[in-house]
């Protein structure tokens, strides 16, 4: 049988409110979560993402409260990613009324919390972010100002919103978080990012040729034909944020250049 592509919203929150930026930086208001991940659910949107790009974890209330209200308007699945550290964090946010939790920085610092999550709740439930960004590799130039030494494949792994290397080469890290029990990888580019110049190609090409559980490409949609591109590229679901946030494109028009293209969607 053939899988559906995806089409996912995301919306980066900060204190409570929808942001988006270039690069992860320059962040501007987008409006209310809850009401944004409303008007997605009815527009067609198949599922949500929510990234609280200030997460700490002494102060998780306005975020939990946001996926509170959201889990009791809406009826797609739910992603929430941002300052999960530990099996206990996964425990409080699918209690709140997500439907899978979103891990990065702490997979990073450990990668055994990615087995304890997937044995725990189910590989279903955990989606692994990787926020890559080109850099030199052995007999090629550099194409990051903010690359580290360099990495086989030319791609590196990065944490803080892209403005730290995690020394990881980002293809060899991609096959690694599968096999301890990833459920599927958020693939975004923090070189295309907010850029709206289409995903990065080569990138979801990589990491796909490593990996068999789904990816979901991120970064750099900007217009409807880039899409189609990113799911021959091998991309099971696409995201985007500030195109459907500001009223560029909507989902419909999304899905539609989709099934032009030849991909089922829902």
């Amino acid at each position: 049988m053939t899988v559906a592509v995806r089409v996912i919203p995301c919306l980066d929150v900060d204190a409570g409110r929808v942001v988006k930026g270039v690069n992860f930086v320059d962040l501007r208001d987008a409006g209310d979560p809850v009401e944004l991940a409303a008007a997605y659910d009815a527009a067609g949107a198949d599922e949500l993402t929510f990234l609280d790009v200030t997460a700490s974890s002494d102060d998780r209330g306005t975020m939990l409260d946001v996926v509170r209200r959201t889990a009791e308007t809406v009826f797609i699945p739910l992603t929430v990613g941002g300052g999960v550290r530990s099996p206990e964090n996964v425990d409080v946010l699918l209690r709140a009324g997500a439907d899978k939790v979103g891990v990065n920085t702490a997979a990073i610092a450990r990668p055994a919390l990615i087995s304890e999550i997937a044995e725990r709740f189910g590989n279903q439930v955990l989606v692994l972010s990787l926020d890559v960004r080109r850099c030199s590799s052995p007999g090629g130039p550099g194409r990051s100002s903010l690359s580290g030494p360099g990495q086989p494949s030319g791609w590196e792994v990065t944490t803080h919103g892209g403005r730290r290397s995690a020394g990881l080469d980002a293809i060899e890290w991609a096959a690694r978080v599968a096999e301890l029990g990833a459920g599927e990888i958020l693939l975004n580019s923090m070189d295309a990012d907010g850029t709206k110049a289409g995903f990065d190609l080569d990138l979801i090409r990589a990491v796909r040729a490593v990996v068999d559980i789904p990816v979901i490409a991120s970064g750099g949609a900007g217009a409807v034909e880039h899409f189609a591109p990113a799911v021959e590229a091998g991309a099971d679901a696409v995201l985007a944020a500030s195109v459907f946030h500001f009223g560029d494109l909507t989902i419909g028009e999304v899905k539609d250049s989709l099934r032009a293209a030849g991909s089922p969607v829902r």
